[in-house]
């Protein structure tokens, strides 16, 4: 098995405790690494991609990953970096969540050598009895010691009561898996640090933890995040993926390179130009999640379009059975855009294009015909054709 240094070499903020770590991994013994994924949105993103690659060289390493799908504690929503109480799930949007990521996850694990679980195995089975038990272990001083809290409590926003059972419970998962160590990203660390607590009030030898940097998205500022929509979802086409890293700040190349790659760095510090090196990363990450071929594909692909500005020789076609739709009813009609008022902005500031025609008149209509290509943002390309009629 590997030692501490060739598995905590890239991404790692930090490990508690460190030395009770090397000591069970000198041990010899097979640990038991947890990871716990709270399916809130579908797909797995490059950010969330970060703490599983590390938890693939566990894998790799031979110890026995667990691969946890929060589908329980997503219905209270992880208060993690929010300033505000998030929108509570159904549990069908849940479900339909964790599918996709059950599906996604053997890009980055051995799936058949991952125990993979959810949280709702044991929390359906609690009672009241044995959740008071449970809460009775911590103190409330102690869990609004969490900044999220205490920003919120300076400021005079709200805490819901359900927020504050969260890092108990995802303690408790900790105690219900026998984790050795947990990894999670730095915004994690005190729902790993009360699993800790709880282990040893519950006479069990406590697990370590080990922090992983956090991704920043691509707009450079911002932890990456569906909500945020600044993304790359690891099942996205290629052509989007490649696309999307072109796009990333240059100040963020070398964080993407260390955190989602294994590209030596320093073979890409011999790259001088900033956009050989995107072009680099985008292939090495299209690579990672698809294949070689698709990666040289989807980079001669980004070439036709932003450098020759060709349109895809490939694109979605919809078909329309009508002379003509309004611009604004055709985007969210298709879901090519999230609501009305995405599609009212994009058309105003000029990010729609008709045959490379701009749209900015929100009430303009498509006149239907066969072969209209579409162009939305910067990459998504639609092909709009007329549908027969039936006579």
């Amino acid at each position: 098995m590997a030692d501490l240094k060739n598995l905590s070499e890239r991404g790692v903020e930090e490990i508690i405790e460190k030395s009770s770590l090397e000591k069970k991994l000198k041990s010899g013994k097979k640990l038991r690494i947890k990871l716990g994924v709270d399916p809130t949105a579908p797909d797995i993103h490059l950010g969330t991609a970060v703490p599983l690659r590390k938890l693939a060289q566990f894998q790799k390493a031979g110890h026995k990953v667990i691969f946890l799908i929060g589908d329980f504690t997503a219905l209270i929503g992880d208060p993690s970096g929010q300033d505000k109480t998030r929108p509570q799930l159904s549990k069908e949007k849940i479900q339909e969540n964790a599918e996709t990521y059950l599906n996604q996850v053997g890009k980055i694990l051995d799936v058949e050598k991952t125990e993979i679980r959810r949280n709702s195995e044991w929390y359906k089975k609690e009672d009241w009895k044995d959740i008071i038990n449970l809460t009775s272990k911590f103190t409330i001083a102690r869990i609004l010691e969490r900044d999220d809290f205490e920003k919120r409590l300076k400021k005079g926003a709200e805490i819901s009561v359900h927020e504050i059972l969260y890092p108990i419970m995802q303690a408790y998962d900790s105690v219900k898996l026998k984790a050795d160590l947990e990894i999670g990203g730095t915004d994690q660390k005190f729902n790993m640090l009360a699993g800790r607590r709880l282990m040893r009030k519950m006479d069990m030898s406590p697990q370590d933890i080990m922090t992983i940097q956090l991704l920043v998205g691509t707009d450079g500022s911002q932890k990456m995040s569906k909500s945020l929509a600044n993304y790359v979802g690891i099942a996205e086409e290629p052509v989007e993926i490649f696309g999307k890293i072109m796009s990333i700040p240059d100040e963020q190349i070398m964080p993407y390179f260390e955190l989602c790659t294994d590209v030596d760095l320093a073979e890409v510090a011999k790259i001088k130009n900033p956009r050989d090196q995107k072009a680099k990363l985008a292939l090495e990450i299209v690579k990672m999640y698809n294949s070689d071929v698709e990666a040289e594909k989807a980079a001669k692909e980004f070439d036709r379009i932003f450098k020759s500005k060709e349109v895809p020789t490939e694109m979605p076609e919809i078909k329309i059975d009508q002379d003509e739709i309004g611009i604004v009813d055709f985007l969210t009609d298709n879901d090519l855009v999230a609501s009305r008022s995405e599609a009212k902005r994009l058309i105003e500031q000029g990010g729609v294009a008709i045959d490379s025609k701009k749209i900015t008149d929100i009430n303009a209509k498509i006149k239907i015909k066969d072969s209209i290509v579409l162009k939305i943002g910067k990459r998504k390309f639609v092909r709009i054709s007329r549908q027969a009629r039936n006579k």
